[in-house]
């Protein structure tokens, strides 16, 4: 789950064979995952599954980290840095708010529907698989290449459990599955934007102390 596990690095520019072609499937994959994160959320509020909202939490992070991608091919580092920690900040927000619904469920919650939970992690699954697909072209480079796929097994590991998750309650009538999922997704969208966030504020700290020593030379 690249939520809270990497980041998209793009490339260097003079890396990229056609930079035409990598830019719209940037595009493509921000608008998928943008997609994929709004129809989670609907079906994991509709359906009562804690563990397609925790799902949903990847989705956002993929479009924000695609995003950045985007913005990168023409910004500065300090930027780049700026929207990570946008982005960890709102990862973290949003794990505490699964977590905090998961201890309400315990005691309140209802049975989720498991049908819808494991036919949305399905079409996850495939939308994930497509977008590594659309970047198997661009793989090359270090950073790119372990964020694609990195990023993709990961991704694919979160749809796989929401599927188990929906095959659990279905087999045992029982919400702790989807709770159980959903917090140990949330507990990782915790770690992994605390992590992200304190990687970017050393990079803005970095950024600062290259200006500082920009300008005592001039």
């Amino acid at each position: 789950m690249s939520t809270h596990c990497c980041d998209h690095v793009a490339p260097k520019l003079d890396a990229i064979v056609n930079l035409a072609r990598y830019r719209k499937i940037l595009w493509i994959a921000l608008l998928v995952n943008a997609a994929m994160f709004l129809v989670e959320i609907v079906a994991g509020v509709q359906s009562g599954s804690l563990s397609l909202l925790a799902d949903a939490v990847d989705f956002a992070g993929d479009a924000m980290n695609y995003a950045v991608s985007l913005a990168v091919l023409a910004s500065a580092l300090a930027w780049r840095a700026r929207a990570a920690m946008l982005k960890a900040l709102s990862m973290m927000g949003f794990g505490l708010y699964v977590l905090s619904a998961a201890l309400w469920s315990v005691w309140n919650g209802g049975m989720p529907l498991a049908t819808t939970m494991g036919a949305i992690a399905l079409v996850a699954l495939v939308a994930n698989i497509a977008v590594a697909w659309m970047l198997y072209a661009f793989r090359e480079g270090d950073a790119n290449m372990r964020s694609v796929w990195l990023c993709s097994r990961n991704d694919a590991i979160g749809n796989l459990a929401v599927f188990i998750a929906a095959l659990g309650v279905f087999g045992t009538g029982s919400a702790w599955p989807d709770l159980a999922v959903a917090s140990l997704m949330a507990a990782l969208a915790l770690h992994g934007g605390w992590t992200v966030l304190q990687q970017a504020r050393g990079e803005l700290g970095e950024d600062s102390a290259k200006e500082d020593r920009h300008g005592h030379v001039h």
